[in-house]
């Protein structure tokens, strides 16, 4: 073997060794690596040991009512839904939870006050429901579990519930106040009223006729004509009490009264709402107040005799109504003073964004105006669907089915149920899933409804 062969091959092994020393590194730094992941792994699995899971049953439960404002215009309504998790209950039983202040929605006791549509805002939006408590000494609303001991514990005072959901809800969700409140109570039975307020534009609407019109609706009618009637969920009678009705500028301006700008609520008291009652309310106001309607519009709906089925027409839109008032007597709301001022920033914070944005835009319309000054654009933006070039009036239009109708057509699919009730007389029962009493079309029930003893305020 030749000199060039050998140093050949020497080199050849050289490269070799080299090779299987790099391998064998990478090998004993994996092993080394793997052994310190397991190691890791072990600590966090013993760590997550050690924490133990939060003991509910030794901490007394308070009954308590909250109440909240939130800005609805980016949720998909207030009421938990099966396709959409984007609603603000969603959000609020996420802080709930994540708070330690419930175990779990089914065994919260809870109950709300209103349902609200997609869009719908609320400055008081209550409900009630069962909260973890530091009260082992009892007091209004305390349930302190059987066998905990609560000789040694210390009076304390309450959790700060405000400042510890508002501090994990999104900021358009904001709890204002508490109030310890008795056992049996309930947000959706023991409410004495709603108050709804919808915001609009002057314009060129005719505001004195529509606060004139708007008065037809206070006092028991039935409103079967002026909502969307819901018989597939088992609401079969419409009379609804409205305690008052009335449209107000919102900020009165006596040096220019006729200011198109200027904003004017529709606000309207009731015992209870039908589904998209106020917002069929308000529609039948604007047609009134652009003229296309007389107010006579409101009685001649309101006579279900005369006309027993629903001309079609469109609602208002949803992004200008707000639940604004839901009263209770007797509760006595607590403030956390420092938790206050910080819901006030926040509101103010939005307004200032809201507010600066529509001065810019109105600039763009007065400078505009200013270069031509025939130009106007006092259109209503408030109805939806398309705007009809030639209008037909509501009572020559086509009518959707009336309620008989719709009554027989849910008995078919087995929705409702047709029965003789105690005197003979028929009724017709809800078999529905998603309602929690049947609903009758008996005297009684209709008396029961009416005053917001079996009915949940609808969404709006």
């Amino acid at each position: 073997m030749s000199e060039e062969v050998l140093l050949a091959r020497v080199k050849a092994l050289e490269e070799e060794v080299e090779r299987l020393k790099a391998q064998l590194k990478i090998e004993r730094d994996g092993a080394g690596t793997e052994e310190r992941t397991q190691t890791s792994n072990r600590s966090k699995q013993k760590k997550r040991g050690a924490e133990r899971p939060f003991d509910f049953s030794v901490h007394p439960r308070r009954h308590v009512a909250l109440r909240l404002a939130y800005l609805g215009w980016h949720y998909q309504g207030f009421a938990v839904q099966e396709n959409t998790d984007n609603t603000v209950e969603a959000r609020l039983f996420e802080a709930l939870l994540k708070t330690k202040l419930i175990q779990d929605r089914q065994t919260s006791n809870y109950h709300r006050c209103g349902r609200t549509d997609k869009g719908v805002s609320a400055f008081s939006q209550v409900i009630s429901i069962d909260l973890r408590s530091t009260q082992y000494g009892g007091g209004l609303g305390v349930t302190v579990p059987a066998g905990v001991e609560v000789k040694g514990k210390a009076s304390a005072e309450e959790l700060p519930y405000v400042k510890m959901l508002n501090s994990v809800l999104p900021q358009d969700i904001r709890i204002l106040q508490w109030a310890p409140v008795e056992t049996g109570f309930s947000a959706r039975f023991d409410c004495q009223s709603r108050t709804y307020r919808y915001y609009f534009p002057r314009g060129d609407l005719d505001v004195d006729l529509m606060a004139e019109a708007a008065k037809r609706y206070e006092g028991t009618h039935d409103f079967r004509n002026i909502c969307k009637m819901d018989v597939g969920n088992g609401v079969l009678q419409f009379q609804r009490t409205i305690l008052s009705a009335s449209i107000q500028p919102v900020q009165p301006n006596p040096t220019c009264p006729n200011d198109p700008h200027q904003l004017h609520v529709f606000q309207v008291k009731g015992l209870a709402f039908l589904y998209h009652q106020v917002r069929c309310m308000m529609a039948l106001l604007l047609h009134i107040g652009q003229k296309l309607e007389a107010p006579e519009i409101i009685d001649q709906l309101l006579d279900v005799e005369k006309n027993p089925r629903k001309p079609q027409y469109s609602m208002a839109v949803d992004y200008p109504l707000v639940l604004y008032d839901c009263h209770f007597e007797g509760v006595n709301w607590r403030n956390e003073t420092e938790e206050k001022n910080h819901v006030l920033n926040s509101l103010h914070q939005h307004w200032v964004q809201n507010a600066v944005k529509t001065q810019v835009l109105l600039g763009m319309i007065q400078g505009l105006q200013k270069t031509n000054p025939e130009m106007t654009s006092l259109h209503c933006w408030l109805m939806e669907g398309s705007r009809q070039r030639k209008y037909q009036p509501l009572l020559d239009r086509p009518r959707c089915e009336s309620l008989e109708s719709r009554i027989q057509h849910f008995v078919k699919r087995g929705r409702l149920e047709q029965e003789e009730g105690e005197n003979g007389e028929e009724t017709t029962v809800f078999r529905g899933k998603r309602s929690k009493h049947s609903h009758l079309t008996t005297t009684n029930q209709i008396q029961e409804q009416n005053h917001g003893a079996k009915t949940e305020v609808s969404m709006q």
